[in-house]
């Protein structure tokens, strides 16, 4: 059996692409996934499975959610250890603190040519940020509402992205210990 974690792109925003997580568990559960568990609404779903292929997996979670709601959300699948190292990975623990204030955008692949620069050149002063691999970190000490930073990663790095705060990284983690 391999354990994966699914992050959601794109649901229960503002109304829009709405997928109760009971009904994404019943969903999942009927393509075959197993031990299907959530964590809030934003789309954050453990499970096992016997198929290994991320590329199918990938396709037949958005086909099943497209069949049953009538949208295909974007879904990054990680294997439970590649999302371990990322959270071990992080290179400002000191943010763990204040869990709301450190963020993990997972990307969809590794970026090619980022512009770091242009995203050094519109932070914060106390912003701090690092791409490492597929994962960008994010430390914003005065939140991520108004931070042009923030809003500013995925055209910068020019690959698809979802962001995690740590307290959701943590509690993710918890559910596949």
């Amino acid at each position: 059996m391999h354990q994966y974690i699914a992050l959601f792109r794109g649901i229960n925003v503002g109304g829009h692409n709405k997928l109760p997580m009971s009904e994404l568990k019943d969903v999942l559960a009927g393509i075959g996934l197993q031990d299907v568990a959530t964590y809030i609404q934003s789309g954050n779903v453990v499970f096992a499975v016997e198929q290994a292929d991320k590329t199918m997996l990938v396709e037949s979670i958005r086909e099943a959610v497209n069949q049953s709601h009538g949208f295909a959300p974007q879904v990054m699948l990680l294997p439970v250890e590649e999302f371990a190292r990322a959270a071990a990975a992080n290179p400002y623990p000191e943010g763990e603190d204040e869990p709301k204030t450190l963020h993990l955008y997972f990307l969809a692949e590794e970026p090619q040519d980022p512009d770091l620069q242009k995203l050094a050149a519109i932070k914060y002063e106390n912003e701090r940020f690092a791409l490492i691999g597929k994962v960008f970190y994010l430390h914003a000490p005065d939140g991520i509402g108004r931070s042009k930073l923030a809003a500013g990663v995925e055209k910068a790095l020019d690959v698809p992205v979802t962001a995690r705060n740590w307290r959701s990284v943590s509690k993710i983690l918890e559910m596949v210990q």
